[in-house]
């Protein structure tokens, strides 16, 4: 049986509510579904993540759930004609206290008061994800902006505004943010991305946000400031996974430079044993279309040579006209990249030595599955850090998670090559333990008679960190 090893992020929206087509989605194979908090109520939040909590009950298949704050957005005000067309070498300029109506070819509002004061001549603004570029000229009493413009264009309501190079100060989390950490905890999701974080106390400040409204969730911090790139080590190891966010990143550090920066984003995470999402328009063409571009197949491969744990859809599945199509397209291309000898080969961390027994475990569980032939691993585990290590080498070999611990279930969702299952291990022995694994992953269809297994598991059940033993185990018929 062939398995998918890279995962599968769908955005949930109003094309996903119609009837059936979330089903369809669990169905093509999506394993972590993105409840997107720029747009919908909370109570849309809430029935989208309780269908995707029953869905995993009927299917038997734990589909996790990623909560995405909005963050700060940056935007330019609304024009009287709801849009304008600018000419490159015009004037053009943006004011605080230019009416949130008012805009016209000359000028527009602005909802972010600190701009004036974060700019000087000279200074390049990016509108609209870089369709519309600015130079600054001057700044009037700290109030309005003058620019020229440098690339002209249609330019619509309340887009957004981004400096190139970044530095813009607005905090990661907003007030509106903080309100939805309340939702969340109610959604009780699996993973909150932090949109815009700057540094590691962006990072802390949202844990501890989260866990004062009695939320575990594992944090995503979301690269989308040129100036976090500088200190990416620490935000990787402030968080539990970081998303790729190449739409604001590349608008900020320049397109030309967006390719160096995802390959080093998905390098340092795997090296810091942390999971890695790449997001942005990558299937954006099937938002109308049946059929991708080559274009986006390439794009979706690269990431995956690169080594990414999953793969995001946005819009494709949010409001596209295909999103059962899109998946189903994606999920192809993963599964023919994956067949690659660089995607399955790993000298990760081969130099080095380990001051955790549990991590030498899993080093050893996936030296040895690279290099023998094992059908999969079996991990029991109660925080979900053995399979995590065991993801970050490069394999082919199917990593999975046996836990009795929810939490534990939904954070595996997201790891490349770990399949999540539930699993109680109290009052047995560990034959009894041994014939319950293989029992469960031959009643999947992913092992058979004459296979062979590695097992890893701790001496005693409840203890996070205790894994301490290997063992290779033979299927049987009974």
């Amino acid at each position: 049986m062939l398995l998918r090893r890279t995962k599968i992020l769908a955005t949930l929206g109003p094309a996903t509510d119609k009837p059936g087509v979330l089903e369809e989605l669990f169905k093509a194979g999506i394993d972590v579904v993105r409840l997107n908090f720029s747009h919908g109520s909370a109570q849309d939040h809430i029935n989208r993540a309780n269908r995707v909590k029953e869905l995993s009950k009927q299917t038997g298949r734990r589909v996790g759930i990623l909560a995405d704050l909005q963050g700060p957005k940056i935007r330019i005000e609304r024009f009287k004609e709801n849009k304008v067309w600018l000419e490159e070498g015009q004037a053009f300029a943006l004011d605080i206290n230019l009416g949130k109506l008012d805009g016209d070819n000359t000028q527009v509002g602005i909802s972010y008061e600190p701009l004036a004061r974060e700019v000087k001549p000279g200074t390049r603004l990016l509108l609209d994800d870089g369709r519309v570029v600015l130079d600054v000229v001057n700044v009037e009493n700290n109030t309005r902006v003058n620019t020229t413009v440098v690339v002209g264009g249609d330019l619509s309501n309340n887009k957004g505004i981004n400096l190139l190079g970044g530095g813009l100060s607005a905090a990661a989390l907003t007030d509106k943010d903080k309100e939805d950490i309340k939702t969340i905890a109610i959604i009780d999701a699996d993973y909150v991305a932090i949109s815009f974080p700057r540094t590691a106390a962006d990072m802390h400040e949202a844990r501890a946000l989260l866990e004062a409204e009695g939320c575990h969730a594992g944090l995503v911090a979301k690269v989308e400031r040129a100036e976090a790139m500088e200190v990416i080590d620490e935000i990787i190891l402030a968080s539990d996974a970081i998303m790729v966010a190449r739409g604001d990143l590349g608008v900020e550090i320049g397109d030309a430079n967006l390719p160096a920066a995802q390959k080093l984003l998905i390098q340092r995470s795997r090296e810091l044993n942390r999971a890695v999402i790449t997001a942005t328009q990558m299937m954006e063409s099937m938002i109308e279309n049946p059929i991708p571009t080559r274009a986006e197949v390439f794009d979706v491969a690269n990431a995956i040579v690169d080594g990414t744990d999953a793969i995001m859809l946005s819009a494709e599945t949010a409001s596209g006209k295909h999103p059962v199509k899109t998946v189903q397209a994606m999920v192809r291309i993963c599964l023919e990249t994956e067949k690659q000898p660089s995607v399955t080969q790993s000298m990760h961390r081969m130099a080095d030595k380990f001051e955790r027994i549990d991590e030498a475990i899993a080093m050893s569980a996936m030296y040895m599955a690279n290099h023998t032939k094992i059908a999969g691993i079996a991990s029991l585990t109660e925080s979900g850090s053995t399979p995590l290590w065991m993801s970050r080498i490069s394999s082919d070999i199917p990593i999975y998670a046996f836990s009795n611990q929810e939490r534990t279930l939904g954070r595996v969702t997201l790891y490349k090559g770990v399949f999540p299952i539930p699993f109680s291990k109290e009052k047995m022995d560990s034959p009894s333990v041994t014939q319950s694994l293989t029992k469960a992953l031959k009643a999947r269809g992913v092992v058979k008679p004459g296979d062979a297994l590695i097992r890893t598991k701790g001496d005693f059940s409840g203890t996070s960190g205790g894994t301490n033993s290997l063992k290779v185990i033979n299927v049987t018929e009974d």
